[in-house]
């Protein structure tokens, strides 16, 4: 069927929640390494909830941070990744003028607060669901690596709430029949216990910020992120999901499996120049100085210097 995007406009408390969100998403513009366009008509104090709709059943919720996506089953939602701090009530509140189906479980990708910061404001009754690494990782609340920042810890806030309740190494089925959801673990990259969400009724995954977009991804070494295995993380995904045609992706549109096999493509390139360099004798400076994406590579956004830097470092630090 057709997309459907529907928008949602809500009052903040103040115009300084409203300018400490706008930083927090400064933070998640450079953790997804993709571009933020703010319309012109979009006031400092709203917070709006864009709605595309891929199925009768699901939708990608964007706005505040990493994209979410709502699979309705019969039995609730499952709500995957719930933004910065203060945006959980937002999609509450959205959520209920799609389905009369509350949420049920939450599904985080991975730890870092632009995807888990609105699980605190859901009920206490529903169900998180992690990786058994970023379960350890949301007690941790480490700094993020390139960043020096991890942002308002709001599991201590809650006394807990919010973190996962229940984990999984390798896979993980919910659910039967059309409304089965399998997780995945595929190995490290963008962190140590990034899960890949898949809906085989609809032949849709998730990939967290594992696949943020066609951009430079983050590496977050602190969170057990690695660049040396990403590339062969990223593929062992795109050789295992074979029945899969959509990718939403972490903080870009959908995207398919060819581009997530020319993504893989794409960071083993640029760890393999990154290893040249080193072996040449050559800093992450002049990594971060010199480095352009190759050609081939269209529609790439080109990074920055400091995520270049940052991301060079890491892999300095991994090879021998």
């Amino acid at each position: 069927m057709g997309v459907r995007i529907v928008r949602l406009s809500l009052k903040v408390l103040s115009r300084r929640d409203g300018m400490r969100r706008m930083f927090v998403l400064g933070v998640v513009l450079m953790i997804g390494g993709l571009s933020l366009v703010i319309t012109a008509n979009q006031q400092q104090d709203e917070m709006v909830v864009e709605v595309e709709q891929l199925e009768d059943n699901l939708f990608v919720l964007r706005g505040g941070g990493g994209n979410s996506a709502a699979f309705v089953t019969s039995d609730g939602v499952v709500l995957v990744d719930t933004k910065v701090p203060g945006w959980g009530q937002p999609l509450i509140d959205k959520l209920r003028e799609l389905t009369s189906n509350p949420v049920t479980t939450i599904i985080n990708t991975h730890t870092h607060f632009d995807h888990v910061s609105g699980n605190v404001e859901f009920p206490a009754t529903v169900e998180v669901v992690t990786h058994e690494n970023t379960r350890r990782l949301m007690q941790e609340w480490n700094e993020i690596s390139g960043l020096g920042f991890a942002g308002e810890d709001i599991f201590a806030a809650s006394n807990g709430q919010g973190i996962a309740t229940r984990t999984f190494s390798d896979r993980m089925t919910l659910g039967s029949g059309s409304d089965q959801v399998d997780l995945y673990y595929f190995g490290r990259g963008h962190t140590g216990g990034d899960a890949w969400v898949v809906f085989p009724s609809l032949r849709t995954a998730h990939s967290g910020d594992m696949f943020a977009g066609k951009g430079m991804p983050l590496l977050d070494a602190a969170n057990g992120g690695s660049g040396v295995e990403f590339s062969d993380t990223l593929n062992n995904a795109y050789t295992t999901l074979t029945e899969v045609d959509t990718i939403i992706t972490g903080h870009s549109t959908q995207m398919t499996p060819d581009d997530l096999q020319e993504f893989s493509e794409f960071v083993s390139d640029f760890v393999s120049a990154v290893r040249d360099a080193k072996e040449a004798g050559r800093s992450v400076d002049d990594v971060a100085s010199s480095w352009k994406i190759p050609s081939n590579y269209s529609g790439y956004d080109e990074p920055t210097a400091d995520r270049l830097k940052a991301n060079a470092q890491v892999i300095y630090d991994e090879l021998p």
